[in-house]
């Protein structure tokens, strides 16, 4: 039987089965919605398993994903919270419509059509007024709708991509990577009230990504007014620069294929070669388990071991491929032990990259020959915060680039730190008007002296000739005393999402989200960060 005839017969089933899983029955003609939610998709894109039984299904591995929880999140629904608080009544709305843009994708999407604005604090998934459009995040068809259309230009940045209408006929396009049978697109077209997949080139390409990871916030004042702009997120201007952007794409990272030719569908499906994983595996597994922990609370859709397991992997992606880490053979020169440490990025773009709120950092000990500690620097405290670090002791302050490290309160730490209008330091993103210090290590390829503005390195690791696209080498010069041979130097590089400062800055707001998540994180602690690659060498 051919499968035109296979999708004729079936038709009535897939729809059945779309609203099985709790979206309405579709209606003739096809129309209506811009959108669809996840659970239109789930029926058809779970329940695969390989050769080997692993399951590879789509709909599992995107509802873990930061994608699928962007709206759940709950670090971000406590940093609206206060950005509302910062800046002014008469700018809230502004505000929650700006950070809805990327976080609830269907809702402001579709209200942007009418000049409306997206409501984010009165529309959260926990609250009464939460539904499924607001709640799913970025979804399927949010990305497999997007049209080449000004991808890759400034016009498409800042969630600015666009989405085709309806055909005449109320069909709307959703796009692939592969070209499809018509009686399979007839089959969705059924399942879905309307939606019909095809070929689309951009689905595989950086730049459908840099549409929403291309951010550029507005600067405010106190009473909100806007007074500049800030480029908060600018990773894949970050892979342009290195030499990555002929080698590896965004997908070909976070989205692991699948290692056969498999359907990409468990019904009618054909065999795919290339098939990929959803599971945007990237760098916040500190949401992961926050998701997972207080899974009803956040009323999350995944399960919580599902999550759990999600973290897991994240963290064993960042320990295999986010950097390496070498120590040159340690020398003893008047009564000084000297050690070089060098840090290489493996990804392409910044370590870290994306929210400011990331951080990396070296822990260095040095034990004598009863192991005894003789020196430490970047100790991770029980809280999250490390020790020695002048930002997370003081909110004004932040700890400098060093080229040599001489006492146990200076500490390596390659991130952002954010100055407002005034070069003062904030954790408010939208009080943020340039970078006071950036050290973030870059990717291979990327040099610094001819970076543009939005992605320059600054501080002192610009000048810094040790700070280069082939990594960055510190020296450690320890003053021994009494210590007696041989040595041990352990380095560590240790990784953070959400910084001890970026959590701890939302404690004086009184509103239910800033309470709740550094509820969450104090309950996290030392759990909040993770050991990427560790290196050590002995004196003879």
């Amino acid at each position: 039987m051919k499968p035109i005839t296979h999708a004729f017969m079936l038709a009535g089933a897939f729809a059945w089965m779309g609203n099985s899983a709790g979206g309405a029955a579709p209606k003739a003609p096809f129309g209506g919605a811009e959108f669809q939610t996840s659970d239109r998709c789930v029926a058809c894109h779970n329940g695969m398993l390989d050769s080997k039984g692993n399951d590879y299904s789509i709909g599992l591995d995107w509802e873990t994903s930061l994608m699928a929880n962007s709206s759940r999140d709950p670090y971000w629904q406590a940093s609206v919270r206060r950005e509302t608080m910062d800046h002014g009544t008469a700018a809230a709305a502004a505000i929650e419509d700006e950070c809805s843009t990327c976080h609830m994708p269907i809702p402001h999407y579709k209200l942007k059509q009418t000049g409306q604005l997206t409501s984010v604090l009165a529309n959260l998934p926990s609250t009464p007024h939460g539904d499924k459009e607001h709640a799913d995040g970025v979804s399927c068809s949010v990305c497999h709708q997007i049209t080449p259309e000004k991808l890759g230009t400034a016009e498409s940045f800042n969630g600015n991509f666009v989405v085709n209408g309806a055909a005449a006929n109320g069909v709307r396009t959703e796009y692939g990577p592969y070209d499809i049978d018509a009686g399979l697109q007839q089959v969705m077209r059924s399942s879905t009230a309307g939606f019909e997949p095809q070929h689309g080139a951009q689905i595989q390409t950086p730049e459908l990504c840099a549409s929403c990871h291309t951010l550029i916030t507005e600067a405010r004042d106190a009473q909100g007014n806007v007074v500049g702009a800030f480029p908060e997120q600018m990773i894949y201007q970050e892979w342009q620069h290195s030499e990555f952007r002929t080698q590896r794409t965004c997908q070909s990272c976070h989205m692991p294929s699948v290692e056969e030719v498999i359907a990409v569908t468990r019904i009618l499906g054909s065999p795919r070669a290339d098939a990929k994983r959803h599971q945007f595996v990237g760098a916040n597994f500190v949401m992961q388990k926050i998701l997972a922990r207080y899974h009803d609370e956040l009323n999350v859709s995944a399960e919580p071991q599902a999550l759990y397991g999600a973290a897991e992997r994240t963290m064993r992606y960042l320990q295999n491929e986010a950097a390496a880490l070498s120590l040159a053979p340690p020398a003893i020169r008047d009564g000084r032990l000297e050690e070089a440490v060098t840090v290489e990025n493996l990804g392409g773009h910044k370590l870290p990259t994306a929210y400011p709120s990331r951080r990396v950092w070296l822990h260095l000990v040095v034990r004598d020959k009863d192991r005894r500690t003789v020196f430490e620097s970047g100790a991770l405290n029980a809280d999250g915060s490390i020790v020695g670090n002048d930002n997370d002791a003081d909110p004004s302050k932040y700890e400098m680039h060093y080229r040599e490290i001489r006492r146990p309160d200076q500490v390596q730490i390659y991130e952002s730190i954010l100055g407002d209008v005034k070069g003062q330091v904030t954790t408010g993103l939208l009080f943020a008007a340039s970078y006071l210090k950036d050290n973030r290590i870059l990717p291979r390829g990327f040099d610094k002296s001819t970076a543009a503005p939005d992605i320059a390195v600054r501080g002192d690791a610009l000048a810094d000739p040790n700070f280069t696209d082939r990594g960055h080498t510190v020296k450690y010069s320890v003053e021994l005393g009494q210590a007696a041979a041989p040595f041990e130097v352990e380095a560590e590089l240790w990784y953070q999402p959400i910084g001890y400062r970026w959590a701890n800055n939302l404690k004086p707001y009184d509103a239910e989200e800033p309470r709740r998540f550094t509820g969450y994180f104090d309950a996290t602690g030392a759990g909040s960060a993770v050991l990427l690659v560790k290196a050590s060498r002995s004196t003879p």
